[in-house]
Parts: C-alpha cells; structure tokens; sequence
C-alpha cells in the first residue's frame, strides 16, 4: 500500500512539474544573442553547464530562484524580463509583450 501511495505521489508531482514547465516562458536565447555570448559563456558566468543552458532556453528546465536572479543580474534586467509565466489562455503574462 506504501508503495501504491508513493507512486501516486510521484505521478502528481510530475505532473505539476510538467504543467509548471509548460506555462514557464524565457527570453534567455534572445538575451544571450543581444549580448553576443555562446550558452558556454553564459554557463560559465552563472556556475552551470552549457547543457543546462540549452535545457532553460528550450523550456526542459525550471531554474532555481537564485539561478533566475544570477542570468537576469549578466543581462542588467530584472527576472520578470527574463521569465515570466504564460497564463492558462495561453496568453503571456501582464507586462511581457
């Protein structure tokens, strides 16, 4: 029975993990091509790998408050102009055009 309970959970917290992911949104790429940095630059200057770069740009990865901080702080802006959340219309969020 513990072990039917914990396999629930785990689907329940992939699932919301999924659905989180999807409505999450970046501009990390554009950013990262305005200031005319490779993801290995970017990586570096952040303490990540260049993989988990390409995972964030692509939306596979949610990062960390303190990883979202660390990328918006090498493009001088603020977090809410690096990611913000797409809401559930499908629309993105207030103040991101």
């Amino acid at each position: 029975m513990a072990s039917l309970m914990a396999g629930i959970a785990d689907d329940v917290r992939t699932n919301f993990k999924e659905r989180i992911l999807a409505m999450l949104e970046n501009r990390v790429r554009e950013l990262r091509a305005r200031f005319k940095m490779s993801q290995s630059d970017l990586a570096e200057k952040v303490g990540i790998t260049r993989q988990t770069v390409g995972l964030i740009e692509k939306g596979d990865y949610s990062p960390s408050v303190v990883l979202a901080l660390k990328l918006a702080r090498v493009f001088g802006t603020t977090v809410e102009e690096v990611f913000w959340l797409r809401d559930q219309s499908g629309e993105e969020g207030e103040g991101n055009a």
